[in-house]
């Protein structure tokens, strides 16, 4: 039987370039991403999830990491993210919708974990989507691909 898949973390920092803490529950505003956190705002890349699992296999080269250190917002558990692309719709929670606007990105000149790892997942790994319905969610939550081109 296949896993259900699910928030297995929420972060957010106050600050753009630094390690995001895991937070109970936030608020995912439409247009703007989620209430408190430094990457909300108008533009393309208001929320990032990236898979718990990745984080697994980087905590075996680094123990050390912790929830937010490649300042994701959301950590997903049992999520296909293999099959998300470019315009996916996900459901978070009851009510959020995310549409995927970004697969990777550039990384920080060498960030920390690359510099001790060779190895950094968010440029190949990591989600970026806009907030088109907003709402709450926490840890624990549903996550699923609703729909994809």
């Amino acid at each position: 039987m296949k896993s259900k898949s699910y928030i297995d973390a929420i972060c957010v920092s106050d600050t753009k370039g630094t390690v995001k803490t895991p937070i109970k529950k936030a608020m995912f505003v439409k247009g703007h991403g989620i209430q408190g956190d430094a990457h909300a705002g108008n533009w393309h890349r208001q929320v990032s999830l990236l898979a718990g699992e990745s984080i697994d296999r980087m905590k075996r080269k680094m123990p050390e990491i912790n929830r937010g250190a490649f300042a994701e917002n959301i950590i997903t558990r049992n999520l296909d993210t293999k099959s998300i692309k470019v315009g996916c719709i996900l459901c978070v929670g009851r009510e959020i919708l995310l549409k995927v606007i970004q697969i990777g990105k550039d990384c920080h000149h060498g960030c920390a974990i690359k510099q001790k790892t060779g190895e950094c997942i968010m440029p190949a790994e990591g989600i970026f989507a806009e907030v088109i319905q907003g709402g709450s969610a926490k840890p624990g939550d549903p996550i699923k691909i609703f729909t994809c081109p």
